[in-house]
């Protein structure tokens, strides 16, 4: 087994980490901006922007970009992310853009699209792009129907930013009944259990 090479402990190269992600997440929202094509920030990002609007010291970091689109408007954000320097790419039938032609997965773009099941199992379709309102800086989706993509993808990453969400106050106990039981009863048990 070989060895992992470890770069030193460096401030530098832990800020520029954020800010890498920070950067290709406004390049992205500006190119959409530009070519017209609507959008919603999703994912991480997305649970970022609402957790600072209560508490800034809250915001947990992200490692990439996830987009909500229109399938009918793929092409369009294709032409337009490929003019500012990404590299597209598709595996598993997720559509992605690298941030340039050397990159890494965790460096890329991530297209979910709007009112379709990002798995068949899944108990709901993403949201539309026009449940998303706009910080000035980039459009995001809405609360609600972010709560309900983390309940349908329910992975251990999922599950911690609806946490984060609750330890800020974004989500009560009034919010179980808003989903489906199945999502519902997901939510309940982390707000009965926030330690797990």
């Amino acid at each position: 087994m070989s060895e992992m090479k470890l770069h030193p402990v460096s401030l530098d190269r832990m800020v520029r980490a954020v800010e890498k992600v920070r950067e290709r997440l406004l390049r992205t929202a500006s190119a959409l901006e530009k070519a017209g094509i609507p959008y919603a920030v999703v994912g991480g990002n997305a649970v970022a922007a609402w957790v600072s609007r209560v508490d800034e010291a809250a915001v947990r970091n992200t490692q990439d970009v996830d987009v909500l689109i229109r399938r009918s408007d793929f092409e369009r954000v294709k032409v337009a992310l490929e003019a500012i320097g990404f590299v597209h790419g598709n595996a598993m039938e997720v559509e992605f853009f690298l941030d340039g032609p050397g990159a890494k997965v965790r460096e890329a773009v991530h297209l979910l699209m709007a009112s379709e099941k990002v798995k068949p199992e899944y108990t709901s379709a993403t949201p539309d792009v026009t449940q998303s309102e706009h910080t000035g800086d980039f459009r995001f989706i809405a609360l609600e129907p972010l709560v309900e993509m983390k309940l349908n993808s329910w992975r251990r990453k999922d599950q911690v930013h609806l946490l984060d969400m609750i330890g800020v106050h974004l989500i009560d106990d009034t919010w179980p009944a808003r989903f489906p039981p199945a999502l519902g009863d997901r939510l309940q048990q982390l707000l009965d259990d926030p330690e797990g």
